[in-house]
């Protein structure tokens, strides 16, 4: 898996497609040891641009989503598995080391009720067909909880666990997120010590998405967690400065989190960097 710090590249581009350059260089000249890629479309993706760009600069990644309409698994499972797997295809031939995100659903995805058995347990048959597709190519596939808000099934690090162990493959990991932990969890350490060894990536995002250290996430409380249960695995940058418009819609991004990129490279970077050398966690691939 991943180590060091990486970043999401919604913090340097608006368009993947467009701007993948860009984010590349960006990351390679604040230091960064990975970039995170979001490939919300994987039709349309271009991998072998992808991985020349990340070959040239050195760049690891990792690759995200979140599932569409109509793809969600507990409502629409083969359509799900489909999807999924065409992004696994996306995601092995640019070279990511896995595919993470909301693989479980999709943000805005709720009932009105709380998630039931068969929702979870046809949600954990996809997951398996995927996972098992996943560790034949040599990738990752990873769980990331989201809050109440975004979506009703999986919101904490221990529900994340639990779908893990319902799936039951070799491969699938948890990835947390610190702006949702501050939502849904009762301590972040809590969530994280839940995850334990099942933790393989985590958001570091500060509670309003903007700049870590400037809002109400308690850092050394993360810290001090990722410590006790020995996480090494790579620590990613979350801050949505440049969110395509529909993006920022279904996350409800309604003012600017920072002043701009280099708002968050050279303040929240640093300070995270700091926290991570004193609490003994790998700052660097």
């Amino acid at each position: 898996m991943l180590r060091g710090f990486g970043v999401h590249a919604s913090i340097f581009a608006k368009e993947w497609t467009k701007q993948a350059e860009h984010a590349i260089a960006e990351s390679v000249r604040f230091g960064l040891d990975f970039i995170e890629i979001p490939l919300l479309d994987p039709h349309n993706a271009d991998p072998a641009r992808d991985r020349a760009l990340l070959d040239k600069h050195n760049m690891p990644s990792i690759c995200s989503l979140a599932l569409p309409e109509g793809c969600w698994p507990s409502v629409s499972p083969d359509a799900a598995v489909d999807f999924l797997k065409l992004a696994l295809d996306k995601a092995d031939a640019i070279g990511s080391v896995a595919l993470s995100g909301v693989v479980f659903g999709g943000v805005g995805q709720r009932t009105g009720s709380p998630p039931n058995e068969g929702e979870l347990d046809t949600v954990a048959r996809a997951l398996a067909d995927v996972a098992r597709y996943a560790k034949a190519k040599g990738l990752g596939l990873g769980i990331e909880p989201v809050n109440r808000y975004e979506n009703h099934l999986i919101n904490t690090g221990k529900q994340a666990v639990e779908l893990i162990e319902k799936i039951g493959v070799e491969g699938v990991f948890v990835h947390l997120d610190t702006y949702h932990m501050n939502i849904e969890e009762r301590g972040a350490a809590m969530g994280i010590v839940d995850c334990g060894e099942h933790l393989g990536y985590i958001h570091l995002s500060e509670s309003d998405r903007g700049v870590p250290g400037k809002g109400t996430c308690n850092w050394n409380e993360i810290y001090g967690a990722l410590a006790a249960v020995g996480y090494r695995g790579g620590q990613g940058i979350e801050s949505f400065v440049n969110l395509p418009p529909q993006f920022a819609s279904a996350l409800c991004v309604w003012r600017p989190v920072a002043d701009d990129a280099s708002q968050v490279m050279l303040e929240g970077l640093p300070f995270l960097k700091n926290l991570s050398s004193q609490y003994g966690i790998t700052a660097s691939a």
